[in-house]
């Protein structure tokens, strides 16, 4: 299976913008800040969650994104989707071209996997994600970890 950044970096940012989600927008560089994704990528992969309705975003000071519809309704694979990522674990992209131009022998059981991740992907939305214990646990030692270098910062000890 090949799942590139593009699709990993757009399901934890959404994820974090779920578990941080506040009456506020959340900004671009909050999210950049907890996940340490650039803010140039965040950018671009926004503006296709935002095309996608997955989100919608707040213009001006104080202004980021929300999620665009409750987090039980969004699911992992319509976040992977909106990115124009594709879960593939055929060799030829899906193109059935593996052999020399021609179909393989395991081509359709490596369709058939593709499938089936998609198919589990599909079952599991952010409001899933957000319920389960690690994940709150993880996001709670990222906000912990900025604190401690932001105090760090000010107190002028790094």
């Amino acid at each position: 299976m090949r799942l590139t950044t593009r699709g990993r970096y757009a399901v934890t940012a959404m994820l974090d913008l779920t578990l941080h989600a506040q009456d506020k927008p959340t900004s671009l560089a909050d999210i950049s800040d907890r996940q340490s994704i650039s803010l140039s990528y965040l950018e671009q992969l926004f503006s296709r969650l935002r095309q996608s309705g997955l989100v919608s975003s707040v213009r001006g000071p104080g202004g980021g994104y929300h999620l665009g519809r409750p987090s039980d309704s969004i699911f992992v694979a319509q976040i992977i989707d909106a990115v124009n990522e594709s879960i593939d674990t055929t060799n030829c992209h899906g193109k059935s071209d593996c052999q020399g131009g021609e179909i393989c022998l395991t081509h359709n059981l490596w369709q058939d996997l593709s499938k089936q991740i998609h198919s589990f992907l599909s079952g599991i939305s952010l409001a899933d994600l957000v319920a389960r214990k690690d994940v709150q646990h993880i996001a709670q030692r990222q906000v912990d970890q900025l604190l401690v270098l932001d105090n760090n910062l000010q107190a002028g000890t790094c």
